[in-house]
């Protein structure tokens, strides 16, 4: 039996909504200064990660908090590391494949198409990623390294634990994303997401806050991803 485009397309969609859950974002009143120093932060962390295709636990936590206010979305990981592993690199440089690292991915309208990856190393180096298309049905892999973030902070900080990161998005800045339907969101608003890290030290690990139900290898699985819930 032959699937027509529209078939794949629709079953495609349909399975973006399996295996997911809510990760809740909490809207703050406080002043966040990026600086990577978490002392002052107020809401809940999540975790710890697991291994991200088999939910396996990690070898060393990491922990991840999510919060807006009414002009930005603010994240921040804490990742214990006995052995940090990379160096200040320049921006947009392909250190996810060298240097110890946390990511977010941000998905709001959910349908695997434009949309963001985010990474910062130790060092406080970032990239940030425009993933256009990574599927065949919509004209295979296809990503932007010269897109960027308007104004976007991002600080990490070394302590005797580890390393700590902060990351500041703006939502101005996602609204002019080209067909990435990114809204300003108010309580109530679902996006789709996941948080992840990678970790080189004595043994590599790829880790999720939510781990691939369906077992399958690397972070781009947007059909899987979790859902970022904005609240009060």
């Amino acid at each position: 039996m032959k699937f027509t485009k529209i078939t794949l397309i629709l079953f495609f969609m349909c399975s973006i909504t399996s295996n997911s859950q809510n990760i809740p974002v909490h809207k703050t009143n406080e002043k966040i200064n990026v600086d990577g120093d978490l002392s002052d932060w107020k809401t809940p962390f999540l975790g710890p990660f697991v291994i991200h295709d088999s939910g396996a636990k990690a070898t060393q936590n990491t922990f991840v908090s999510l919060s807006w206010n009414d002009e930005n979305l603010y994240i921040a990981y804490r990742s214990t590391d006995s052995k940090i592993v990379g160096s200040s690199q320049k921006k947009d440089s392909h250190f996810f494949a060298t240097d110890d690292l946390v990511e977010i991915f941000i998905d709001p309208d959910g349908d695997g198409q434009n949309y963001v990856e985010i990474g910062v190393n130790a060092f406080s180096s970032n990239y940030d990623i425009l993933l256009k298309c990574i599927s065949p049905l919509c004209g295979g892999w296809n990503t932007s390294i010269a897109f960027d973030i308007t104004g976007m902070e991002a600080q990490s900080k070394i302590t005797p634990e580890g390393f700590n990161t902060e990351i500041k998005i703006s939502f101005s800045s996602l609204e002019t994303i080209q067909n990435g339907n990114f809204n300003k969101p108010k309580p109530g608003t679902k996006w789709r997401g996941n948080a992840f890290r990678i970790d080189y030290g004595n043994t590599t690990e790829y880790l999720a806050l939510q781990h691939y139900k369906s077992l399958s290898f690397g972070f781009h699985q947007p059909q899987e991803f979790a859902f970022f819930e904005f609240v009060e």
